[in-house]
């Protein structure tokens, strides 16, 4: 049985691996293989979350939560942001002066939107939604994974 019982529990665990990979990728010597590898997981870390949070949470905070839809525009919004940041850094070469600072606005952004969902719509999430139905939105997510091959 796995320790995150609901899907929150999920994506809160994803925030922390998230967290210590973009902490490991801005420690990393720049320029360095090191740091590009770092990056290039983290990429493949977040495409997969955004993707699984905008299928498996938002759909069910916008129709269940006080303000959902505000919340979920501002996560998607957010998301895209990301998501250009990943793309330009992916088109870079490490040593690339650009590459350090694609690398802290990537981090400022993603650890702006963590701690706004964690600090606001996963509280809103949690009171609006039964724990059955967290529990079972955690449950149809984890299935995925396995089935995808994703390692808890």
């Amino acid at each position: 049985m796995s320790r995150r019982p609901d899907i929150l529990g999920e994506f809160t665990a994803d925030h922390k691996a998230v967290t210590e990979l973009l902490d490991r990728a801005e420690t990393a010597p720049a320029g360095s293989a090191e740091r590009a590898e770092l990056v290039a997981r983290l990429t493949d870390l977040l495409f997969t979350h955004c993707a699984a949070e905008e299928e498996h949470l938002f759909p069910a905070v916008q129709h269940d939560v006080p303000e959902g839809g505000a919340m979920v525009f501002r996560s998607i919004h957010d998301h895209l942001a990301i998501g250009q940041y990943l793309s330009d850094l992916q088109g870079l070469d490490p040593a690339d002066p650009a590459f350090d600072t694609l690398l802290r606005g990537l981090a400022d952004t993603l650890r702006r939107h963590l701690t706004g969902e964690e600090k606001l719509l996963f509280p809103a999430a949690r009171k609006a939604l039964p724990a059955a139905a967290r529990a079972a939105l955690g449950e149809r997510l984890r299935k995925e994974r396995e089935e995808l091959g994703d390692p808890e």
